[in-house]
């Protein structure tokens, strides 16, 4: 398993040590036992495994028998998440806790990135988050007391590295992990106070969150799952709402990113029951939005638009919380764009991209790069290749500048696009880039 592993059948042919000859082999024998023809070949093999064409339901029950996996299964958690190799977030709980943060840990070095929780699966935690309350925490635990100048000290030293501009965030993660580790020690091993033990938590889940956010950046999607569920647990342990909604909405965007806008909507769905806070909820609102364009939704993207726009301008009394605090008037301009580019308004798109972009501080190169990337999309749609091509290559500069492979990755679903133009000055040039990216 030397190779990144970016399909759950790769993986499960792995964990059987299966070829894709193996795999045929296996189905054939499977289809004779039944009287029929599997009509599998390798080829269809590496279609299935680079996510080019989906099995039928009968080839399905094949591969399900091949791997002894229960008919039910394939029923509830669809292609290809019902393949062996699935796991589930853990139940929320004060006895699941550490695990969910250990597990998360591990995770970092799983390379599983093209596995995310399943929509069901999501769905449970989701509805489980929306409608319970943390139990409270325990007073002390059996260890070293913790003091509150060390609590102090891990939260001032957290808050600065999250704060440091993206082109340094990229050399920091250790430290981040090595945080996140000590942190969780603590939980487990130490002696504290509930107050104190209340902001350990709320620092698990912080960190956790953050380190989820660079796995999804570098595509490692199943580690980011595993620290967001982390982050969840200690959200609810700690008992603060306003941050468990923020990580369901992590796990929201992700759905979107991954082609799954359905199981967005439903996780905002659940994000927006448990925040009051109208910065908060103005991004909740947004992001659904652009699930909803994904979607086709004209009527409930324009609702989640104008929801969106309304509560950011609500004067709030308290600050907004930390995970949100940067959503403003250059994200709402944007990704309105990507919600009218998605739904054919072109003109308008360009607009409010533009408006936006102008808007955005230095500070978010990360966004900035993705967003240039909306832009050109745009533009390519509009057959304005000179300014498609300007803005696709400030885009791939700028990640590549700041170790940002996600923003690399959605760069190279634009060559495609660019084919058809190779006669334009700069395109060949653009495309062997991409290819070597």
């Amino acid at each position: 398993m030397d190779d990144l592993i970016r399909h759950p059948l790769a993986f499960a042919r792995e964990l059987r040590g299966w070829s894709q000859g193996d795999l045929v082999a296996r189905l054939d024998r499977t289809a004779r036992r039944h009287g029929l023809r599997s009509g599998a070949d390798k080829t269809a093999v590496s279609r299935w495994e680079n996510w080019r064409k989906t099995p039928s339901l009968d080839t399905q029950l094949l591969l399900a028998e091949a791997f002894d996996v229960p008919v039910s299964d394939t029923e509830a958690y669809g292609w290809p998440y019902w393949l062996p190799g699935r796991d589930e977030p853990l139940p929320l709980g004060a006895g699941y806790n550490v695990q969910a943060l250990r597990d998360a840990q591990r995770a970092t070095m799983d390379r599983r990135s093209f596995m995310t929780y399943s929509a069901i699966s999501l769905a449970g935690l989701a509805a489980q988050w929306a409608a319970i309350e943390p139990n409270r925490l325990a007073s002390a635990l059996d260890g070293q007391q913790v003091d509150t100048e060390l609590v102090d000290w891990l939260e001032d030293t957290s808050g600065r590295l999250a704060a440091l501009p993206t082109e340094q965030r990229q050399h920091t993660i250790r430290l981040m992990d090595a945080h996140l580790a000590t942190v969780t020690d603590l939980i487990e091993d130490g002696r504290y106070s509930e107050s104190a033990g209340q902001r350990l938590h709320l620092l698990a889940a912080s960190l956790a969150a953050t380190c989820g956010w660079h796995r999804f950046d570098q595509g490692q999607h199943w580690a980011a799952g595993k620290l967001w569920g982390a982050a969840l647990q200690s959200a609810h342990a700690a008992g603060d709402r306003d941050l468990g909604a923020g990580v369901l909405s992590d796990f929201a965007y992700q759905s979107n990113w991954m082609g799954r806008p359905k199981v967005s909507v439903d996780q905002l769905g659940y994000a927006l029951s448990g925040t009051g806070h109208p910065t908060a909820r103005s991004l909740l609102f947004l992001r659904r939005a652009r699930a909803h364009a994904a979607l086709g939704d004209r009527s409930a993207c324009h609702r989640d638009l104008s929801d969106a726009e309304a509560a950011l301008a609500v004067e709030a009394a308290d600050p907004a919380p930390g995970w949100c605090s940067w959503m403003g008037p250059a994200d709402l301009a944007v990704d309105s764009g990507q919600c009218l580019l998605d739904l054919g308004r072109t003109g308008e798109a360009h607009t409010l991209m533009a408006e936006g972009l102008a808007l955005l501080p230095r500070a978010r190169d990360k966004t900035r790069g993705i967003f240039l990337t909306y832009q050109a999309k745009g533009y390519l749609q509009s057959n304005e290749i000179e300014q498609a091509l300007a803005v696709t290559t400030e885009s791939l500069d700028l990640a590549v500048r700041i170790g940002a492979p996600r923003c690399v990755a959605l760069i190279r679903e634009l060559a495609p696009a660019f084919k058809p133009y190779r006669n334009v000055d700069g395109v060949p040039e653009l495309l062997e880039r991409l290819k070597a990216s």
